[in-house]
């Protein structure tokens, strides 16, 4: 029984490894696009994920998969990251494939891209004014605590 546990426990994370663990699509603006790599060079990126036109708290790290790299993916992030352009990314997540990182530094790889909006500004142009593009979302925290102490 003990010469077959380690057996037992190879075909269990053998067959937990998963090529398409999760898929899925994020909304928002690439801050970071890069080649990036000590051992393997990849095409990482970070995206800001965007709901309702606010940024999120929480950023979404990708990576082009160096298995099957496609070059049109790649010239669309890295405008969209210099011009700050309105992404939709659609990705597949693995798991248990990209044990040693030579496909990338995630295990989100991005497959598809979409630009959504090049010119983020245009939705607070009036039509007779001019207007520079939107870079980020301030948030304003209003604590009342203060006040009701006086």
């Amino acid at each position: 029984m003990k010469r077959l546990l380690p057996f037992l426990l190879i075909a269990v994370v053998f067959a937990s490894c998963s090529e398409n663990y999760s898929n899925g699509e994020r909304i928002g603006v690439i801050t970071q696009f890069s080649y990036t790599g000590l051992w393997w060079k990849s095409w990482e990126g970070h995206l800001n994920v965007t709901q309702t036109g606010m940024n999120s708290s929480v950023p979404f790290d990708f990576s082009i998969d160096n298995n099957n790299p496609d070059q049109k993916v790649i010239n669309i992030l890295d405008s969209a990251a210099q011009h700050g352009w309105k992404v939709k990314l659609v990705y597949h997540e693995t798991k248990g494939k990209n044990w040693f990182n030579n496909r990338g530094e995630t295990d989100h790889f991005v497959t598809k891209v979409e630009v959504l909006d090049k010119n983020m500004a245009s939705l607070f142009q009036n039509q007779n004014q001019r207007a520079g593009r939107v870079v980020d979302t301030i948030y304003v925290v209003i604590d009342k605590s203060e006040l009701k102490k006086k």
